[in-house]
């Protein structure tokens, strides 16, 4: 008798039963939707999908009076630009960093506790320390994805820069490597493909650093505009908005993961049918 736990589903059920929880989730919020309006037609609380997709294609095809520009695309635009340059200095300065803590004992030794106090700082605390070094525009939004990003890929990056097996740097030493041969032909190779894993873990909080931001101080942006109708209860808007920026980070982790697997093969070897 096969145990459960001995139980993997095949590529195509591993859809359908991925594909489940979104169903059962979509089926109560028409129940409930439906609910509410019977009672009160004019409720804004759970529009209707039909509302909402009318609100949506509305601020993706109509262009603002006032700015001639079209919204959803601006606001697009201006928070993909905003986290994709977040996101890319942050990456930098990780593997940079992380290299050298995890290589070379007595930078280490310097810069650990540091980014170990850095990561314990709660990034939306200073936010308002951002705004009056940097002021309101995209310096300060951007500022702030990378001090709550840039801390955890050094500390992960480090780890597992640390973990790897003593045998490869010692065997590199033996052929004659400098230390900074080692940087770069022995650890580079191997945290490349752990940086862009760690940065798909760390796209999560870099979207909320930035929804924050833009809700604060902006004048365009996904998050901007999220707490802009809210004041008017415009659910309607707030939901597609929310929808909109879930499918867009996940096509950038799944850029991401693409990436990794295209680049790194020897690295996902052994996912498998797991992945």
């Amino acid at each position: 008798m096969k145990r459960l736990i001995n139980l993997a589903p095949s590529r195509g059920s591993r859809w359908l039963l991925g594909l489940l929880p979104f169903l059962l989730l979509a089926m109560v919020y028409l129940s409930l939707s439906n609910a509410r309006l019977a009672e009160n037609p004019n409720d804004r609380l759970l529009p209707t999908p039909a509302t909402m997709a009318s609100s949506f294609y509305h601020l993706a095809t109509a262009e603002n009076v006032r700015t001639g520009q079209i919204v959803l695309w601006t606001d697009t635009f201006a928070s993909l630009e905003r986290i994709l340059i977040g996101v890319a200095i942050s990456a930098f300065i990780g593997l940079v960093v992380g290299i050298l803590n995890g290589g070379i004992p007595l930078i280490r030794a310097k810069l650990s506790p540091l980014v170990t106090v850095a990561s314990l700082i709660p990034p939306m605390a200073i936010l308002p320390i951002l705004f009056i070094a940097f002021g309101t525009g995209e310096a300060a939004k951007i500022a702030l994805i990378v001090i709550g990003v840039t801390p955890f890929l050094i500390r992960d990056l480090q780890g597992h820069a640390l973990r790897l097996p003593d045998e490869q740097l010692i065997k590199a030493q033996t052929l004659g490597a400098s230390s900074w041969q080692v940087l770069l032909r022995v650890l580079l190779p191997q945290l490349t493909p752990r940086l862009l894993n760690a940065t798909r873990l760390a796209l999560g909080s870099a979207w909320l650093f930035l929804i924050a931001a833009e809700a604060i101080a902006a004048q365009e942006g996904l998050g901007y505009r999220i707490f802009l109708v809210r004041r008017y209860l415009s659910m309607d808007v707030i939901l597609p908005y929310v929808a909109w920026i879930t499918l867009l980070a996940f096509l950038l982790d799944q850029i991401l993961a693409w990436t990794s697997r295209l680049a790194f093969p020897w690295y996902h070897s052994g996912e498998g049918d797991k992945s």
